[in-house]
């Protein structure tokens, strides 16, 4: 199923992408597209009833603004480094293990709502990632066999960064990741059963009409399941929780100078082949 919220900032109703493209309204069968309906199957075997059988309403898409798709984000567990093609553009080694770190839940926002650069930002980047969004509590997972029985669904993620900010102001990388806006995320949760192999999608991501980043996921130097059980051993994920698993190379901290960083008036687009595509404006903040 594609999942996904509607409606201005704040006030999303869930609704569902149907085989034909066309948009229907879930508010009549569950509150929200969250961690709780995502843990609990009695509910998701309601949607996919009710889509079966035809009988959810069609909603105008006209002018309809899509907001992230799910709401009440736990937190939001990153990997950083985590594609060969990425770490030779950077000139780094591939870790040993996952470098982890976190964005908070508020930076989310829609896949097409507008992205803020930073007041005093003059490296603001981009990345594509897969977005993995967990429906079942990971504690201790024991191999990356069962991870995946973890996972609800997956999601377009975009990492945006602060490359000063992360790299040279000191301390972690978080103070170039937590920006406002910074997690376009959607439009759609694609729930796990339609991505019977997440190290098999395709990545893109377009600056101004410039296809920038062209990779895909077998190129992860730790994969879906293995991310999953990792970070299991470090932290419990609860349903809702959101891990971003890194970008392919192509990002502009990897460009010859001077490196194409984001300013205000630019356009990304990025997709993932099966989880769709989003568009955001830069302004300034």
């Amino acid at each position: 199923m594609k999942l996904l919220r509607v409606g201005t900032a704040g006030s999303e109703r869930p609704a569902l992408l149907d085989a034909e493209g066309v948009l229907r309204d879930l508010s009549g069968v569950v509150p929200d597209i969250d961690g709780p309906l995502l843990a609990d199957e009695t509910a998701l075997s309601r949607i996919r009833d009710a889509a079966d059988a035809g009988t959810l309403p069609v909603l105008d898409q006209a002018g309809l603004r899509i907001g992230p798709p799910l709401g009440r984000i736990g937190k939001i567990v990153c990997i950083g480094l985590n594609y060969h093609d990425h770490a030779r553009e950077t000139g780094a080694e591939p870790p040993p293990e996952p470098v982890v770190f976190f964005k908070a839940a508020d930076t989310v926002v829609g896949p097409h709502d507008t992205v803020l650069v930073p007041r005093k930002s003059v490296k603001t980047d981009w990345e594509v990632e897969l977005a993995v969004v967990i429906g079942r509590t990971a504690r201790y997972v024991e191999s990356a066999e069962a991870a995946l029985g973890h996972v609800a669904g997956y999601a377009v993620a975009h990492d945006v960064s602060e490359r000063e900010f992360q790299i040279e102001r000191g301390g972690t990388w978080d103070k170039g990741k937590n920006c406002e806006t910074f997690n376009p995320l959607g439009p759609w949760l694609v729930t796990a059963d339609e991505v019977p192999d997440p190290q098999n999608l395709s990545l893109k991501l377009w600056v101004n009409g410039e296809l920038k980043q062209d990779g895909t996921t077998a190129e992860q130097i730790f994969g879906v399941a293995e991310v999953v059980r990792y970070v299991s051993q470090f932290m419990t994920l609860y349903p809702g929780d959101v891990i971003n698993t890194g970008t392919p190379a192509g990002v502009a901290l990897g460009a010859p100078d001077p490196k194409p960083f984001l300013r205000a008036g630019d356009v990304v687009e990025l997709e993932i082949g099966g989880l769709g595509r989003q568009r955001q404006e830069f302004k300034d903040a």
